[in-house]
C-alpha cells in the first residue's frame, strides 16, 4: 500500500452498507478484518475479506470504525485495551466534532486518530470511487498526511485536509439540506415525470441518492451536527417568506 506500507490488515468494525463499501475497495489492496455481530454466519464472503473477532480486528495496524455515532461510546470502550500502540484508528461518520471528541477522549494515547467522511455513498459511488471526495480531520498523530496521500494516489480520491468543527459547520448545508429536501420530496408521494426540465430532473436524481439512507446517517446529520438546526431554520425561514404575499401579508 503506498504511503502506508506497514498496514498489513486493516479492521473493519461494522458491514452494513457503507462498511461494504470501504472492504469492496480496500480488499483489493490488503486483506480486510471484518468484526460485526450482525454478519450472518452463512455469509460468503469475498477473497480477502475475513470474519473475526473483536480482539482480533481492534489489533490491525489500521482500525476503521464504520458504526453510527450512537454506537462509538461502546464499541471505544470495547476496544481500547486491545488496540496496539501506533495504530491508526478512523472513524466515517457523516459528522465529525462528535466522532472525534468521543475517540479523541476513550482510546489511548498511543494511536494516532483521524476522522474521515467519504463525501459519497453505495449510490452515487456505483461507477467506482475515484475522483470522488474524501475529508480527513487530524486528531492524534501524523498518520493523516500518510492516509491522505494512499486514498488520492492509489485509490484517486480528491482528499480534503479539514478541522472537525468546519467540516460540521459546511456539512450542515451541505448535507443537511440535501437530505431534508429529499425526505421532503419522497414525502410529497409520487412525482411528475412526464413532462419534466433537466433541472427538476437532475434535483430528483440528486434526492435519490440520499433518501433512502438508513435511517442512522439521517438522524447522524439532523441531530448529530450541532450546526445543522441553524441551517434548516433559515432555509424554511427564506422559504416560507418566498411563500408570502409581495407585501409580506396572509389574508
Amino acid at each position: 500500500m503506498t504511503s502506508l506500507s506497514h498496514i498489513h490488515s486493516i479492521g473493519l468494525f461494522g458491514f452494513g452498507a457503507f462498511g461494504q463499501l470501504v472492504a469492496r475497495h480496500l480488499g483489493n489492496h490488503v486483506p480486510v478484518i471484518i468484526h460485526d455481530p450482525a454478519l450472518p454466519d452463512h455469509l460468503v464472503l469475498p477473497p480477502n475479506l475475513h470474519r473475526a473477532s473483536m480482539e482480533e480486528t481492534a489489533a490491525c495496524p489500521l482500525v476503521i470504525l464504520a458504526v453510527p455515532v450512537h454506537a462509538m461510546p461502546s464499541l471505544c470502550n470495547a476496544i481500547h485495551v486491545h488496540l496496539k500502540s501506533g495504530a491508526i484508528i478512523a472513524d466515517v461518520g457523516s459528522v465529525k466534532l462528535e466522532p472525534c471528541r468521543l475517540m479523541s477522549e476513550l482510546l489511548p494515547p498511543h494511536v494516532d486518530l483521524v476522522g474521515t467522511h467519504p463525501l459519497f455513498g453505495p449510490q452515487s459511488a456505483d461507477g467506482g470511487i475515484a475522483g470522488h471526495k474524501i475529508a480527513l480531520c487530524n486528531v492524534r498523530g501524523r498518520s493523516h498526511l500518510r492516509l491522505a496521500a494512499f486514498l488520492r494516489r492509489t485509490l484517486g480520491l480528491h482528499t480534503i485536509l479539514t478541522s472537525a468543527e468546519a467540516h460540521d459547520r459546511e456539512l450542515a448545508t451541505v448535507q443537511g439540506l440535501t437530505h431534508l429536501i429529499a425526505r421532503v420530496l419522497k414525502d410529497m408521494g409520487p412525482l411528475p415525470s412526464r413532462m419534466t426540465t433537466t433541472s427538476f430532473e437532475r434535483m430528483i436524481e440528486a434526492a435519490r441518492m440520499v433518501q433512502d439512507d438508513p435511517p442512522g446517517v439521517f438522524a447522524a446529520i439532523v441531530q448529530a451536527n450541532p450546526f445543522a438546526t441553524e441551517v434548516r431554520d433559515d432555509f424554511l425561514r427564506k422559504a416560507r417568506a418566498l411563500a408570502l404575499p409581495p407585501d409580506g401579508h396572509t389574508e
